[in-house]
């Protein structure tokens, strides 16, 4: 299992609001957020995916010296793999979060991540679908559990026919 470790800080709950649109002052107005349920600021919905960012090893993020996931050179950024793994490419099929309580401006949550369920599905052009699900749960420091994510990736056994 992996840990990583992600402070929740009110300047980047409020620059993630901003990045995806949301403009509800509970997110950056101390003042504000007093005055509501959550007495304090605390992060939009999916914000708990940014702790990604966190992770120096986190493969979507480009590192000096190094080609970038997203060069763009292959269609999707990814050179097709040679090792005998299947032929076929990966795709991020499906995310859901289960908030235990909202993540508040302050807190370090620890993010442990493991392996979930494994299945297969029979495609039509691509031969086998292998989905994968890894399992995130984030806690704070007081080793409470305040979001459950499940993320679901699929990878197909060949490359997509063609024909």
């Amino acid at each position: 299992m992996a840990e990583k470790t992600f402070p929740v800080e009110a300047g980047h709950i409020m620059m993630f609001a901003r990045a995806v649109g949301d403009d509800n002052k509970v997110y950056y107005d101390a003042d504000y957020a007093k005055t509501t349920e959550a007495g304090t600021i605390i992060a939009p919905p999916t914000f708990v995916q940014a702790s990604a960012q966190f992770d120096p090893d986190y493969r979507l993020r480009p590192k000096p010296g190094q080609p970038w996931f997203g060069s763009g050179k292959e269609p999707t950024g990814v050179v097709p793999d040679s090792g005998g793994s299947g032929g076929g490419g990966g795709l991020h099929a499906e995310q859901h979060y289960e908030y235990h309580r909202h993540p508040k401006a302050g807190e370090v949550l620890i993010a442990t991540t493991r392996p979930g369920n494994t299945w297969e599905k029979q495609g039509r052009r691509a031969g086998k679908l292998i989905f994968t699900e890894t399992i995130t749960e984030y806690r704070d420091q007081n080793g409470e559990l305040v979001v459950t994510a499940r993320g679901v990736g699929v990878r197909t056994e060949r490359p997509v026919d063609q024909n």
